[in-house]
C-alpha cells in the first residue's frame, strides 16, 4: 500500500472499517448459485406433467439402514423426494442434498431412474471458492451408478486435485441419496 493510501485509509476509522467489510465480502461472494429448485426440477423433469413432493420423517430403523448403506451418517431425519410423473408413470425421482465442503455449503441434486441410478446430477448452489468446484465432466461419473456400486473417492470416482473435500462431500451426497431410495422408494413398488 503506497503512503497516499495509507493516509487516506488510516485517517478516518470509517473508512477503515468500510475497507475491510469490503475484503470481507469480496472473500465471500465467491461462491455462485447456479440453479433454483424450481429451475432444477424443470430440468430434471422436462417431460413431467406433475411433481410430487413427498416428505419423510425418519424413524432409527430407516435412519440406520440409510447411514449403512450411505457408508456415512445423516445431519437429519426428514427427507424430501421430489416424483416427476407422466400420465400416471414415475419417470423418476430427485433429492436435493445440501452439505458444507470445507465450511461452506453446497447443494446438488441427484435425479434418479425409476429403478433407482443416478440419471443426472446438478450442482444448485457453490458457495466454496468456485476453483474448489469440481468440473461437470467429474459429476457425470456418478450417470448410471447405483446403490450396489462402491462410490469411493480414489477408488471407482476419480479424485480432483484441489477439490478433495469437494469430491468427497458429493460422492456422499450422491450415496445418500441411492440409500434413501432403497430404504424409503424401492421397498414402496
Amino acid at each position: 500500500m503506497n503512503s497516499t493510501w495509507g493516509s487516506v485509509l488510516f485517517s478516518r476509522p470509517g473508512t477503515v472499517v468500510v475497507f475491510l467489510l469490503a475484503v470481507f465480502v469480496a472473500g465471500i461472494a465467491q461462491g455462485k448459485v447456479f440453479y433454483s429448485q424450481s429451475e432444477a426440477l424443470e430440468l430434471a423433469f422436462p417431460d413431467a406433467e406433475e411433481v410430487a413432493t413427498n416428505t419423510f420423517v425418519l424413524d432409527d430403523d430407516q435412519v440406520a439402514r440409510i447411514e449403512s448403506l450411505a457408508k456415512c451418517e445423516l445431519d437429519t431425519k426428514l427427507v424430501k423426494v421430489y416424483t416427476g410423473m407422466r400420465e400416471g408413470k414415475v419417470l423418476g425421482y430427485a433429492l436435493i442434498d445440501v452439505h458444507n465442503v470445507r465450511t461452506l455449503p453446497e447443494a446438488f441434486m441427484v435425479v434418479l431412474s425409476p429403478a433407482g441410478e443416478v440419471r443426472s446430477l446438478r450442482v444448485l448452489a457453490f458457495h466454496e471458492p468456485l476453483e474448489y468446484k469440481p468440473t461437470d465432466r467429474w459429476y457425470r461419473q456418478f450417470d448410471n451408478r447405483s446403490i450396489d456400486a462402491p462410490l469411493r473417492v480414489g477408488g471407482d470416482i476419480h479424485g480432483v486435485v484441489g477439490a478433495t473435500l469437494s469430491a468427497r462431500a458429493t460422492t456422499r451426497g450422491v450415496r445418500r441419496a441411492l440409500a434413501y431410495y432403497r430404504v424409503l422408494l424401492q421397498s414402496e413398488k
